[in-house]
């Protein structure tokens, strides 16, 4: 028998000298990615007040009271939830209620990077807000009131059912604010 001799083309011997290596260096961390659908807004006329509501929100869990009308807006495939609440006040309570609104929206500060505060008005619907935008990994990243400064006052709160965490719900978070934002400038008090 004869000897054989392997040849090994020198590309394949390169790779093997060369392709083992202790420098690793970690991936980051990768969140699935999540198809957002397009909205389509839709009135909700069955309260003292009105406003739009895109068809990826579910009115649930509604509680009437005399003076206090309480409801959530689940988002069932986002795994998110507003948790809304509306009082008819007079006016010595006004200032009470504005006060355990804010303080609501501040309990958060101690796990958050800050909070931003903006102000909405639309006086010829007499209809004034604030929007609270709590950065960092909060329970509840953005928050809002709405009132006629004198007998209505409104208050939404969000809420993801899942552990904080900003990077893994900011799209989904954008996808809300939005949602929010068409709310607030479509909200209509009923006369």
């Amino acid at each position: 028998m004869k000897n054989k001799v392997f040849f090994i083309p020198p590309v394949l011997l390169f790779i093997f000298l060369f392709s083992c290596s202790s420098d690793y260096s970690p991936k980051p961390r990768a969140y699935f990615y999540i198809d957002l659908p397009e909205p389509v807004y839709h009135s909700v006329q069955f309260f003292p007040f009105d406003f739009s509501l895109s068809n990826q929100a579910r009115v649930e869990n509604q509680q009437d009271s005399t003076s206090t009308i309480a409801f959530n807006l689940n988002y069932p495939q986002l795994n998110a939830r507003i948790y809304c609440t509306y009082f008819s006040i007079n006016k010595p309570d006004f200032q009470a209620i504005a006060e355990e609104s804010q303080k609501l929206a501040y309990v958060h500060e101690m796990k958050t990077d800050g909070i931003r505060e903006y102000a909405f008005d639309n006086p010829p619907q007499n209809v004034y807000g604030i929007v609270y935008e709590i950065e960092g990994n909060a329970a509840s990243p953005l928050q809002f009131v709405l009132t006629d400064s004198v007998r209505s006052f409104f208050r939404g709160a969000l809420y993801f059912n899942n552990e904080p965490n900003r990077d893994s719900i900011t799209p989904v978070l954008a996808y809300i604010t939005n949602d929010i934002q068409i709310l607030i400038e479509s909200f209509r008090w009923k006369r």
